[in-house]
């Protein structure tokens, strides 16, 4: 096979209309079937380019014959195989990224010293300091013996390191060095006027240095931008690569670390399973704090509730209907809504209360201008994989839209942080309850999560604080809950028809105010069901604001932010993983109104 001839060339200088000499330079190397990249711009031309040897002099010729160009200065090497996937020619406002204006390395270049010269002085063990001004993953495959990095990760970072540098080095030689010698021309420039006083760069850079002078004086290979990634001193293909993933080069030993797996990750970049996912658990944080700085409830917008008309409801009119769906509004209410426009068809048209509906009918509700109470958005991710996220839930939060909540919701927070997924949370706590929420990442988990809580599989464990101090060490209660929802949604026994219900309590500590603070098993799953039992049994929760001593109901359902804390807190669950199939349990930090116990 025919050897694939690589050459690399810049040169600073005035190039007129680079906009035609752009389309006539892309034409000309893609019909020569040439691959790799040329960079035009006002101050010169900076290329990398691949192809046998009679397409490599067809572009020479080209380009020499251009303005300017007649002595561009070539690097050669040659490889078995094409390093580069296609053709570009770009126009750039730099033909190497540098950011500080006013640097002229066309006309104000600063002094260079042949690979020669400079092999000599080292030889002679002249005292020089060799700085490199490659980014730092490329000094890691190899640098010259001695050589000081200037430590960045890009060369616009260049200036700033420089400044970095010690006082002392404004007075000693210092040979500047990079790849081929392009950053130089403008390193060089530069640190002449942050003041350094005897700067030098090695003309032709270090594939210079070694087809003139072999590997003297340097430690390892020469990192190129192209498939080859790098280069010995004899200019031949090395086996080092780069990792798929974070793009550090890898020597050959480095390949064979078990952390090493192509397309995935390499020592530097992997990560074991904890550490990867609080990487990503800072991630969802930073998301997260996004999307309620400032809360999205705030900002006043028109809202709409569906309607959908029931069965029963057939033939009948929209103000029994709106009556039979949303119980806890008087038809007068109702009345007053339609004919305030509020209530909208299909068609988004105004209905009136006295039309008649059909099953099915879909309606809705208009609420306008809407800002939602404040809430407290300080989610925390305690776990996350593929299948599963584990929440600490802050308070107040409610967890879905409702009420007077549309947007700050935990819904609505975790559809932003996750996007474009939508996170399913396999059940509830209350509004002003604190603790552990598990949260499927599909419908397909969820599917294996969500029964186990309806068959009462998983155990649950809350720490609430009550008013009053238990008799006992241990107690439970048994009374049946009310199916339906009351004023503010309480709930209440109800012995006659409610749904069965039990709660287990344990004391963990008393305290010297007369509250105690007890841990709470629920082995069944009824709406308020620990509030309502201790609410039952004497021992209403701290801060509950619904379930009151001596009332069946207070006159607030969600808690506003500041106000003092619902005692209620999710504290411990054990259940089956619904990927690994395996029983897990996880714990939520205790929340300071708990105390130490």
């Amino acid at each position: 096979m025919q050897k694939i001839v690589n050459i690399a060339a810049y040169k600073f200088v005035a190039l007129p209309d680079i906009r035609s000499l752009r389309a006539r330079l892309l034409a000309l190397s893609r019909g020569w079937e040439l691959k790799g990249t040329i960079l035009l711009s006002a101050e010169g031309i900076n290329l990398f380019v691949a192809g046998t040897a009679d397409q490599i002099d067809r572009l020479l010729a080209e380009l020499r014959s251009c303005p300017g160009l007649a002595d561009l200065s070539i690097k050669v090497s040659e490889t078995e195989h094409q390093p580069f996937a296609k053709m570009l020619v770009r126009l750039k406002k730099e033909i190497i990224a540098f950011g500080v204006p006013g640097i002229d390395p066309a006309r104000r270049p600063s002094p260079k010293i042949t690979p020669r010269t400079l092999k000599q002085w080292l030889d002679e063990g002249r005292p020089v300091t060799l700085l490199d001004t490659r980014n730092d993953y490329e000094v890691k495959l190899g640098t010259f013996h001695n050589a000081r990095p200037i430590g960045i990760g890009h060369f616009r970072d260049f200036p700033e390191a420089v400044r970095k540098l010690p006082a002392a080095m404004k007075e000693q030689p210092v040979v500047l060095f990079c790849t081929g010698g392009i950053r130089c021309e403008k390193a060089g420039p530069f640190m002449e006027g942050e003041g350094f006083k005897n700067i030098f760069q090695l003309d032709g850079g270090i594939l210079k240095y070694f087809e003139e002078c072999g590997g003297a004086h340097y430690d390892g290979e020469c990192f190129v931008f192209d498939q080859r990634v790098g280069l010995d001193p004899s200019l031949q293909e090395t086996e080092s690569t780069q990792c798929f993933r974070c793009q550090t080069p890898l020597t050959a030993a480095e390949q064979q670390d078990a952390r090493c797996v192509p397309g995935q990750s390499c020592p530097y970049c992997f990560k074991t399973p904890d550490e990867q996912m609080a990487l990503n658990i800072a991630r969802r944080h930073e998301a997260m704090r996004r999307a309620c700085t400032p809360l999205p409830g705030r900002q006043p917008r028109d809202h709409f509730k569906p309607i959908n008309v029931p069965e029963d409801c057939d033939g009948r009119t929209l103000l029994d209907a709106l009556c039979r769906v949303v119980k806890h509004l008087p038809p007068a209410a109702w009345e007053a809504e339609c004919a305030r426009g509020l209530v909208l068809n299909a068609k988004h048209e105004a209905a009136a209360a006295t039309q008649i509906v059909r099953a099915g009918e879909r309606y809705r509700h208009k609420f306008p201008n809407v800002t939602e109470p404040d809430v407290d958005g300080r989610v925390e991710i305690l776990h996350e994989d593929e299948a599963l996220i584990v929440l600490n839930k802050p308070a107040p939060l409610p967890m879905h839209e409702g009420g007077r909540f549309y947007r700050n919701t935990l819904q609505h927070l975790l559809n932003h942080a996750y996007h474009p997924q939508r996170p399913f949370p396999a059940h509830r706590l209350d509004a002003n309850t604190t603790g552990l929420v598990l949260v499927t990442r599909s419908r397909h988990f969820a599917g294996r999560l969500q029964p186990q809580f309806a068959r009462g599989e998983v155990e649950k464990i809350y720490l609430v604080r009550v008013q009053g101090q238990p008799t006992e060490e241990a107690f439970s209660c048994d009374a049946p809950i009310s199916a339906e929802a009351g004023e503010l949604g309480a709930r209440t026994v109800d012995w006659e028809h409610g749904l069965a219900a039990r709660t287990e309590f344990r004391v963990r500590q008393k305290n010297t105010d007369g509250t105690t603070l007890l841990e709470a098993r629920p082995l069944t799953g009824r709406t308020n069901q620990i509030r309502v039992h201790l609410w039952h049994l004497g021992f209403p929760v701290c801060g509950d604001a619904v379930y009151l001593p001596g009332k069946r109901t207070g006159d607030t359902q969600t808690l506003g932010v500041g106000d003092p804390p619902l005692c209620l807190h999710a504290w411990r669950i054990r259940f089956v993983h619904p990927l690994t199939r395996q029983s897990v349990e996880f714990t939520a930090p205790v929340p300071a109104w708990a105390g130490e116990f």
